[in-house]
């Protein structure tokens, strides 16, 4: 079984990363396996690309004529491919050796359709001790309470993600409303496309905690404002999520009733027990990011149907 691996990129400030994850995908573990590389509008960086990694027979290359945001570029790089399944990884991310053997795995032992995994946080810079790990969705890494190994879920992240191609494909990949161009801040990249996949073929994504790809946290990933800002428009996105697909606007309250009624009593009792700044930060910080993305949604009552026209152009 062929897996095509996608890796989108877009700015030249960040290709030492970038050739970092493109190497680590070189060096995997499981054969046959093809690299597609989708630049989003930067002729500087496609040439530098092209010069580096252009005499690879095992990698497409390809340049979007203007800057067409994430998600075409990510549905563009899985229409070059031609592996049966195409893999997913952020290009500020670092794939373990086995990362696509323990996918394409799942594949091979089972009749799944979608398969995630592992999306560690590799902080670049020393974490913040305010930051909880039941927010690292914030940051595309799996937070507390994510799932089982070997769980069926609604979907795992960007940065470790994959599916059969054909599935991919029929459903429509990435929606453009989605998903980060430019300014426009817009998360809930990966929901939507798994939420259309579900309701057509009955089934979620496979998640293999074995599947390991290590996603790099700067500094400003650690920002307390740019965690506020950012929360703020995962809200924001949640309410354009439900203006595409209405059957899943429920889904966010199960995440919010886990927080509230398990993970806020577990550390106001943990923080009863042994209290500490760290813990009380940490527990404030709960509550703060939660606002935020309340603040968000409620922004995107009024506004989210503006963004839509926008971005289609009607």
């Amino acid at each position: 079984m062929k897996v095509s691996v996608v890796i989108c990129t877009y700015a030249m400030e960040r290709y030492d990363v970038f050739s970092e994850c493109v190497d680590s995908v070189l060096e995997q573990t499981y054969d046959p396996l093809e690299i597609v590389i989708v630049v989003d509008g930067n002729d500087t960086v496609f040439d530098r690309v092209t010069d580096e990694y252009g005499a690879h027979d095992d990698i497409v290359l390809h340049c979007n004529g203007e800057n067409q945001g994430i998600s075409y570029s990510r549905t563009r790089g899985a229409e070059l491919a031609t592996g049966e399944v195409v893999a997913f990884i952020d290009d500020d991310a670092v794939a373990e050796p086995d990362w696509i053997e323990e996918l394409a795995r799942v594949y091979e032992e089972t009749d799944a359709i979608a398969v995630g995994g592992h999306a560690k946080p590799d902080w670049v810079t020393e974490k913040p001790e305010f930051f909880p790990e039941e927010f690292y969705w914030l940051v595309g890494c799996d937070e507390r309470g994510m799932g089982e190994h070997m769980e069926e879920l609604r979907n795992t992240y960007g940065s470790n993600i994959s599916y059969r191609r054909d599935v991919f494909l029929n459903v429509g990949g990435y929606d453009e409303n989605t998903g980060r161009k430019g300014d426009r801040h817009i998360q809930a990249h990966e929901a939507p496309v798994c939420i259309r996949m579900a309701n057509a073929y009955g089934k979620g994504v496979i998640y293999n905690t074995d599947a390991v790809v290590n996603h790099k946290l700067f500094d400003y990933r650690g920002d307390f404002r740019w965690l506020v800002f950012r929360s703020f428009w995962q809200g924001y996105s949640k309410r354009i999520m439900d203006l595409l697909l209405p059957e899943a606007a429920g889904d966010k309250n199960d995440y919010l009733k886990q927080l509230m009624l398990e993970f806020v009593p577990s550390r106001l009792r943990e923080l009863g027990r042994e209290p500490t700044a760290p813990k009380g930060k940490q527990l404030a910080t709960i509550f703060v990011f939660t606002a935020a993305v309340g603040f968000g949604y409620l922004y995107g009552l009024l506004h989210s149907a503006d963004e839509l026209v926008g971005a289609d152009g009607t």
